[in-house]
């Protein structure tokens, strides 16, 4: 059964939805024990990096994630929850991540020539043999809606480099 971690926003249905649409049997939860047993974890995001880091706070939560990811089971973060895995985000101030890994979430530069959020389909960049882009070509149309960007202190953890005015980290 997959965790889908309920943290008191965030786009939870819409990923329920799709997991529900190719098959798989998904809960949406903020019990620890649920998120312990579950065969792979899903922190999906939307809403604002501190207010999510204070939710997880008063939910308990974020040391049932960071067990679940030093487990080694299947873990996806998704857009905001793919950011909190890092050690701090300039969102709104300073504000501290899970601090899974070392790095920085920053903004895009607001530029005449690009528009900010980056939305739309872009390609991905395969850096890596991350075995989840094995049946995904190189170069492939993922679609973005992100204002901030993730800048991990080590570049060997990228699995794909995405380019919106820079290259960036796309996933890990």
């Amino acid at each position: 059964m997959i965790a889908i971690i309920d943290y008191g926003m965030g786009n939870l249905r819409s990923v329920s939805k799709a997991f529900e649409a190719v098959g798989y049997q998904a809960v949406i939860t903020h019990d620890a024990s649920v998120i312990h047993n579950a065969s792979h974890v899903v922190l999906p995001g939307v809403g604002a990096f501190g207010d999510c880091m204070a939710n997880l706070k008063q939910y308990q939560l974020v040391e049932p994630i960071k067990g679940a990811i030093q487990s080694g089971k299947p873990f996806l973060g998704i857009c905001l929850g793919f950011q909190l895995l890092f050690t701090e985000s300039e969102e709104f101030g300073r504000h501290e991540g899970l601090d899974i890994f070392p790095g920085k979430v920053r903004a895009f530069t607001k530029d005449q020539a690009l528009k900010v959020p980056h939305m739309g389909w872009n390609q991905i960049a395969i850096q890596s043999h991350c075995p989840v882009f094995k049946d995904i070509a190189d170069g492939s149309n993922c679609y973005f809606v992100h204002s901030y960007f993730v800048d991990p202190a080590d570049r060997q953890i990228t699995a794909t480099t995405t380019s919106y005015g820079i290259p960036f980290t796309s996933s890990i």
